[in-house]
Order: structure tokens, then sequence, then C-alpha cells
């Protein structure tokens, strides 16, 4: 029998795969140990920090990608957060899809959710929430944001994770919204 090195580990842990011989496995169960009982300082999270500069987030070569972006920036300061639901058909298809199991679907369902608290301000330059990047690909802009959550061990101490918000553009208004929302 002639012996391949696995692809992955996970390849490894296959038990018809011909590397079940223990001489072989040691090392990799040897490194996977080593992993696991890190120190607490190596597995140290990195906390998540906001990009200043909104106009580099702004920025594509591609112009589509910059002008699905800038939709997706302005409906977000507007919207979202200067709270004007009156430019919701500037900025939402008719038939907006949700996938936040909290928000109804169509742009009538998104205006009457956030209509219940949600009330008009002053519309900021900026977006006000921190955000980490902006990407665009095709129909798709992804804007991520730091997330400040309280520790679950100790709730008076604060660490910071990621959210992301997904949309995608249809004839230049948002048409499908996909984030990590649990339902409440």
């Amino acid at each position: 029998m002639q012996l391949t090195p696995p692809a992955t580990l996970a390849d490894a842990a296959r038990p018809n795969h011909a590397l079940r011989d223990n001489h072989m496995l040691k090392p990799s169960l040897l490194a996977l140990a080593c992993l696991l009982t890190a120190t607490p300082a190596a597995l140290a999270q990195v906390p998540v920090k906001p990009n200043p500069n909104h106009e580099q987030l702004l920025a594509s070569s591609d112009s589509k990608a910059a002008a699905n972006k800038r939709l997706v920036y302005d409906f977000w300061r507007e919207v979202l957060e200067g709270g004007h639901l009156e430019l919701a058909d500037k900025y939402l298809t008719e038939g907006y899809i949700q996938h936040n199991p909290n928000v109804p679907n169509g742009r009538a369902g998104f205006v009457g959710f956030f209509g219940k608290f949600s009330k008009p301000r002053s519309i900021e330059a900026r977006i006000k929430a921190p955000v980490v990047a902006m990407v665009a690909e095709g129909d798709l802009v992804v804007v991520s944001f730091v997330q400040p959550t309280p520790d679950p061990k100790d709730p008076k101490q604060m660490h910071s994770t990621t959210w992301f918000d997904m949309f995608r553009i249809e004839n230049g208004k948002i048409a499908e919204h996909w984030d990590g929302a649990n339902k409440e």
C-alpha cells in the first residue's frame, strides 16, 4: 500500500484514509493538541477597529461597485441613521426581500417596522456607526461594523466583534438584505 499525505486534518481523521497508521497521524495530533492548549495570551482577541477614512471605503476602480457602495452608504445615513423613512422609495425596491427574521419583506413592511421607533433626525455627512469595511462584488455590497458586546462571563466587561450587513442591488435600488440577526 502506498501512503499519501492528507490534504487536510479532516482527511487524516477520515476512518478509511491510508494515514490511519499511528506513526503518520501522531505529528498532526500533536500539532492539534498544542493549538488547543495554547496559553490564553496567545489566543487573546485583537479588538475590531473602525476605518475612519470613509472616502477610502467608498472608493473603487469599478464605477458600478463604487455606485453600489455609495447607494448603501447613503441609505444607511439617510434612512437608517437619519430616520427619514420617506426616502425609502429612493433606496428600496417595492418588493424588497428581507432576511432579518424581525423585519417584514417589502418596502412597505420595512417602513412599517422602522416607523414604530425611528424618528427623523438631521442627516449626517458620514455614517455614525463604526464602519470597518465596505466590499462590493457584482450586485452585492457587504458592510462590516464594530459590534461591542458584553462578555458572557462578566457583563460589565465589553469585547468587540464584527457585524455584517449584505445588500443586493437591482436597477440602482436595494432589492435584498441579509445580516446575522436572530429572531427576537
